[in-house]
């Protein structure tokens, strides 16, 4: 193996950084690594609390993967031990349990997606359940030793909520130690995380040295805005672009990208060269549209191809720009006689998740029937011979509802 210069996979690794703790010591494993041939240990786990993957994932998971490109070992790890205790970071209250097979569940659909990302044949996928379901109440009382409590409120979010009188449990304080624990099992060199994970990062620093280990150095990437240019992205705040998101969606969600987050997004969750980046910025700033519609093109090419990229491209601009109905839409039949509130039948034809979404739809405007929207959110449809519609959802959904 053949490694690029120290200042040059510096430059790499820089990208999108927010802290690297302490970049000193980064930089005298990259040396050491290229001297003695031998790849650094990367760490990143994750905890398979939620089934699907969005791009705010994707920041960390393609700092992972320019790793990989350097030339360097991912480790991957699946929290199926510690998702059982629930990380707290940015919690105000504890987190509900899940079972085990909602974890197990929760983790295949997350490696398929992460796949997308990573190179899988160059990525160990663990399990710390592997390490941590095999110690005894003995060894957690020592783990526990290794830390103070007064340590432990330094958290943030700990803090907040001791200080507004809030609870919280005592296998809360486990996680971090556990996470540590991670570290000093798999001797990693680099532990990869997001802004909020940067107490569990610097424990797994610290209890690494109580073992007597090399010290990880912990990297710590932003948390990606999310289409509302306000809360980070996530599921919760509908804010999300998915990654098994099909290619209309996907380069229609990213339109919605605010302006100033063009560049952003650009240097977070694409491959965009890093000589590039300047010139990006530039025409971001000078031409926000068209730098936009780059930005769609380059993620959906990303998760798909060109081809996909090009008629998502196509198809937003007949749709939105001309405001035409597409020629392939797919087409829903209903029982002759039958009758079916409008909530009903957005969730049966899979155009909404939830009939709740598809109330809150129908509220912001967002539905329309042959090309009228419907304000009425118990508006109901009765199918008889000749009943034939077209029906929108949102900017990019059609489909023709008619009869048996």
């Amino acid at each position: 193996m053949s490694f690029l210069p120290v200042e040059q996979q510096l430059e790499i690794i820089r990208r999108g950084t927010t802290e690297i703790v302490p970049e000193n010591e980064l930089k005298e494993k990259l040396e050491e690594s290229r001297k003695a041939n031998t790849p650094l240990r990367i760490k990143l786990g994750c905890d398979p609390t939620r089934p699907d993957l969005h791009l705010g994932h994707s920041v960390i998971l393609r700092k992972m993967r320019q790793f990989q490109d350097l030339g360097h070992h991912a480790i991957l790890i699946i929290g199926d031990f510690t998702a059982l205790i629930g990380d707290p970071t940015g919690q105000n209250k504890t987190r509900p349990a899940l079972t085990r097979e909602e974890i197990l569940d929760n983790a295949k659909t997350y490696l398929d997606q992460a796949s997308k990302i990573l190179d899988g044949e160059k990525t160990e996928i663990v399990y710390n359940s592997e390490w941590l379901g095999t110690m005894g109440f003995e060894d957690v009382i020592r783990l526990s030793s290794q830390m103070t409590v007064a340590r432990m409120i330094e958290r943030d979010d700990f803090s907040k909520r001791y200080n507004n009188n809030e609870p919280i449990s005592l296998h809360e304080f486990l996680y971090p130690l556990a996470q540590g624990q991670d570290s000093v099992h798999l001797k990693s060199d680099v532990e990869l995380g997001g802004t909020d994970q940067k107490f569990n990062l610097l424990v797994g620093r610290h209890m690494q040295k109580e073992a007597g280990l090399p010290q990880q150095v912990c990297l710590m990437m932003p948390l990606l805005v999310g289409t509302d240019g306000v809360q980070k992205m996530s599921k919760s705040y509908d804010n999300y672009i998915g990654l098994d998101e099909e290619p209309n969606d996907m380069y229609g969600k990213t339109l919605s990208v605010p302006d100033e987050l063009i560049y952003t997004y650009f240097e977070l969750i694409t491959d965009t060269p890093v000589a590039a980046l300047p010139a990006i910025k530039e025409r971001a700033d000078q031409d926000p549209r068209n730098s936009k519609h780059d930005l769609a093109w380059t993620v959906t090419r990303m998760y798909y191809d060109e081809a996909a990229a090009n008629a998502a491209r196509e198809h937003f601009e007949k749709t939105v720009i001309n405001k035409e109905i597409p020629d392939d839409i797919p087409e829903f039949s209903f029982e002759n006689g039958s009758s079916h509130k409008l909530i009903h039948i957005i969730k049966t034809v899979n155009f909404a998740p939830s009939n709740g979404e598809a109330r809150r739809l129908i509220q912001q405007g967002g539905v329309s029937i042959d090309g009228e929207t419907v304000e009425d959110v118990n508006h109901e449809i009765t199918f008889s011979n000749d009943t034939e519609m077209v029906l929108k959802v949102g900017k990019r959904k059609f489909g023709r509802i008619k009869t048996t």
